[in-house]
């Protein structure tokens, strides 16, 4: 089955028959296989919905007998997972003892982590565990006593330690940093709010913050 867009409907892969399809609301298969993530959105591009139930989206996985899409991994899946690990192991030492599945900042701070990188934007290497410690990026500190996790911007060190446009260009462009990536995570759901003197926030998880999803 197929939408008129120009890039038709590529076979499933035989051995599993996971490709790429167009779901509805309710995740059942409306349109597809399609061979790649693209051909799926160029699909998407040319249905017309009707309102905000008839939307259709580009999901990968299989097809169940009933019509519906089981979720599997895609390439892209697995190469954000993997970009997400790498930005993790970037946390200070300071989370070294609050890691753990039942401390709810552990859940937390990935969901933070993942939409700073969903934003284009790096965390800092607060340990030091990277040769790309100096180039700066968003520093997530645990605020237990907040609920929450502390979120600030750290420049290159060309610019928090050398000053090499001096200090009123240094502390401007932190402030400008900070209410930037605060204006990213309340816009992604996220309950944001001014921390202390600095410019710095204190950010907690909302009740609509999307979990993980069930993988078949």
């Amino acid at each position: 089955m197929s939408l008129p867009s120009g890039h038709g409907p590529a076979p499933a892969t035989a051995a599993a028959g996971t490709a790429w399809w167009l779901v509805d609301v309710d995740s059942r298969v409306v349109a597809g296989p399609f061979g790649s993530r693209v051909d799926a959105a160029l699909a998407e591009l040319s249905s017309s919905p009707r309102d905000e139930l008839d939307v259709l989206v580009p999901a990968h996985g299989t097809r169940r007998d009933d019509g519906t899409l089981a979720p599997r991994f895609s390439p892209d899946d697995r190469a954000w997972l993997a970009h997400l690990s790498e930005q993790l192991d970037r946390l200070a030492d300071d989370w070294d003892a609050l890691i753990d599945d039942a401390d709810p900042l552990t859940g937390l701070v990935c969901e933070i982590a993942a939409a700073v990188a969903e934003a284009g934007l790096p965390l800092h290497d607060c340990a030091g565990r990277t040769p790309s410690r100096q180039l700066g990026g968003v520093c997530l500190t645990p605020a237990p006593g907040e609920q929450g996790v502390l979120v600030t911007w750290t420049q290159h060190d060309r610019m928090a330690l050398g000053r090499v446009r001096g200090h009123a260009a240094d502390l401007a462009a932190q402030q400008v940093m900070n209410h930037a990536v605060a204006g990213v995570l309340t816009a992604f759901g996220f309950l944001v709010e001014p921390f202390g003197e600095a410019s710095g926030h204190v950010v907690r998880g909302a009740d609509d913050t999307p979990g993980l999803t069930a993988w078949d």
